[in-house]
């Protein structure tokens, strides 16, 4: 079965942690294609890769993790990606699992990540929020969207490589994409382990603020617009609605802020129309081409 499967590990200066990790990987899984991205390494990340005769890509400067995984994705063979950190948090022997459920029917599945893998308590409440409101988002249950151990099917996956991100995040794209587009998405659990490079949190309040921010409204703009920008736009028509009151009771007039509040309500509104119009277009080949395959079986 191994024959079918591309293993893609995205790497920037991951020597030591590969130097374990690809022998485990060629001992479980023979026959796969082995497909390390060094994503401008200045350590022997390379060196390492060529001396355990596996298939190593370079970027000439580092580009970022989701560019490295589609940098992977583009020059993979196989029927079925799977994607791993090359760090040591994953286990060879959960692989087996994911590609289990690909043959059962899924088009991508996850490794969901015990609540006591992640590095610290920031992470693990960080990533409940997401786990949250993605499920809330899809009306799925979401058990990791974050988890950088998963497998997908190749043809699904390699159309939605230009919307996954160069930087951070292509998990929570690639998992709302295949939602937004009716493709099955299921969850095995596993437990990362720390680590083997640096076992060190490196948790920035601001940037991992900024993070979260970003993260939260692509979920929204990749799969339901309107049910993101909805309910904004009624909490700021009722904080309108609210002063208003206020200040014709106290003042007798309608002042700038509750004009300022009704228009902002308005704008978000028609913001959330056209992003679900947009967001429309994106998958509209996939389902098509869903519907095809099914009207062929």
């Amino acid at each position: 079965m191994s024959k079918d499967i591309s293993i893609i590990l995205p790497a920037r200066n991951e020597a030591a942690a590969l130097a374990t990790l690809l022998p485990q990987l060629k001992d479980r899984f023979p026959d796969a294609e082995i497909i390390v991205v060094n994503d401008g390494s200045t350590d022997n990340t390379v060196e390492i890769c060529r001396q355990l005769s596996v298939t190593v890509l370079s970027h000439v400067y580092s580009m970022g993790n989701g560019a490295a995984i589609k940098t992977g994705a583009r020059n993979a063979a196989r029927d079925i990606l799977v994607f791993m950190d090359a760090d040591g948090q994953h286990s060879p022997d959960d692989i087996q699992q994911l590609i289990d459920g690909i043959h059962q029917g899924y088009d991508m599945m996850v490794g969901a990540r015990h609540l006591d893998s992640h590095a610290s308590l920031t992470r693990r409440i960080g990533n409940s929020i997401y786990n949250r409101l993605a499920s809330w988002m899809t009306g799925y249950p979401v058990a990791d969207l974050t988890s950088g151990l998963r497998a997908a099917r190749t043809r699904h996956f390699k159309k939605f490589l230009y919307l996954l991100p160069n930087r951070f995040s292509y998990p929570t794209t690639s998992t709302m994409a295949f939602f937004r587009s009716g493709l099955p998405v299921g969850y095995v659990p596993i437990r990362a382990r720390m680590r083997s490079t640096d076992t060190r949190s490196h948790i920035r309040l601001f940037h991992d603020g900024l993070r979260f921010l970003i993260i939260i409204v692509k979920i929204g703009a990749l799969f339901s617009p309107m049910r993101f920008f909805l309910p904004i736009s009624a909490g700021l028509f009722m904080a309108g609605i609210c002063h208003y009151g206020y200040t014709y009771i106290t003042s007798g007039r309608l002042t700038n802020m509750s004009a300022i509040l009704f228009l902002s309500a308005l704008f978000t509104f028609l913001i959330g129309i056209v992003s679900e119009q947009v967001s429309a277009l994106h998958y509209k080949d996939i389902q098509e081409t869903r519907r095809r395959v099914k009207r062929e079986h």
